[in-house]
């Protein structure tokens, strides 16, 4: 099969742009190119080019998906959902649970400015104050979502929030289990010893699932302005320091190694704030008690050493439209190890 063929059948273009056509009423999308955007590791993520422009086509990976993951329906639903509110989504353009393309997609207005993964873009925030500005404008965007109120936003059945930590580790003890290819006594103690001490919640929140950098776009001018926040595949009504716990994992010190290969980043970097800065940023815009955070950073790490075995599964199922990311054996087990430590 060449890349040109599996391409069309992951994104059947000749079935997508008559879609197109009739929702934007742009005959210009009668024509239209797929072309798969590397950096998705879970869901696949596709450039759509026309003469009328520019779109973007989420959809999940191929193979058998786990229960309950790769929603594209509910993707689509929070960000409609967050427009209006100071929380920037890109647009939704048309969301389809199967029949359009074979399987659940949805296409959203390509939002430009700066995805940022593991280098600056050349002259962009350079200065010790611009890199500042980025990071707290990341961490108030954060917080603007968790200020957001559900109900009026039509989202107070989005989620089951009672409960939530108890479940969120039940839940991706669960994915461990359907998803590991041996034995990694990290994951499996840091799992049972998070599960025998979840913290009282202190508030019932829309949780993004997976806060870091790389999934914002940021202003190409102002780097302390958030344009829109991107996917939105994990996230629900919950705990919002789960949140917090997982931008601490990916929040990175100076000298200090990335999480994964899978998520290299760049707050190492001169002139970006710490860790605490970030954590005090944003106990002053919430008010929230942060004594447990601890709690939530280590099972930010059990979360992304169960995410990283699903990576690696499916991208050697050939189920990630031909990307590689190496063997993680190493690397979920590291995860694991340092999410002990912080327990």
């Amino acid at each position: 099969m060449t890349e040109a063929t599996a391409k069309s059948e992951l994104v059947p273009t000749d079935r997508l742009a008559p879609a197109l056509v009739e929702a934007t009423g742009d005959p210009g999308w009668s024509d239209v190119r797929a072309q798969l955007i590397s950096g998705g590791k879970s869901n696949l993520t596709f450039l759509l080019t026309s003469t009328a422009g520019e779109m973007v086509l989420r959809r999940p990976p191929t193979g058998a998906l786990l229960p309950s993951a790769h929603d594209m329906m509910r993707e689509a639903r929070i960000q409609s959902a967050l427009a209006g509110t100071p929380v920037p989504t890109a647009p939704i353009v048309l969301a389809d649970p199967g029949g359009l393309i074979g399987i659940q997609c949805y296409v959203m207005g390509r939002v430009h400015g700066h995805v940022i993964r593991d280098t600056m873009p050349d002259g962009y925030a350079v200065t010790q104050e611009e890199r500042r500005a980025l990071s707290f404008g990341f961490v108030d965007t954060l917080a603007a979502l968790h200020q957001v109120d559900q109900d009026a936003v039509g989202l107070g059945d989005y989620g089951r929030p009672t409960g939530f930590m108890e479940r969120q580790v039940r839940r991706w003890s669960g994915q461990w289990e359907k998803s590991r290819t041996r034995n990694v006594p990290e994951v499996e103690e840091l799992g049972r010893r998070l599960a025998a001490r979840i913290p009282v919640q202190q508030a019932a929140t829309i949780v993004h699932g997976d806060y870091r950098i790389d999934n914002v776009v940021l202003d190409s001018v102002d780097p302390g302005r958030v344009k829109a926040v991107l996917d939105w595949e994990l996230s629900t009504l919950g705990d919002p320091l789960a949140d917090l716990g997982m931008l601490l994992l990916f929040w990175r010190h100076a000298g200090e190694p990335d999480v994964s290969s899978l998520t290299p980043g760049v707050t190492q970097l001169p002139g970006f704030p710490t860790r605490a800065d970030v954590v005090e940023r944003y106990a002053a815009a919430t008010g929230t008690d942060l004594g447990e955070l601890g709690f939530y950073t280590a099972f930010a790490h059990f979360k992304f050493a169960v995410i990283a075995q699903g990576v690696s599964v499916r991208a050697s199922a050939g189920a990630m439209g031909g990307q590689s990311f190496g063997n993680l054996d190493r690397e979920v087990q590291a995860v694991a190890a340092a999410g002990l430590d912080l327990l």
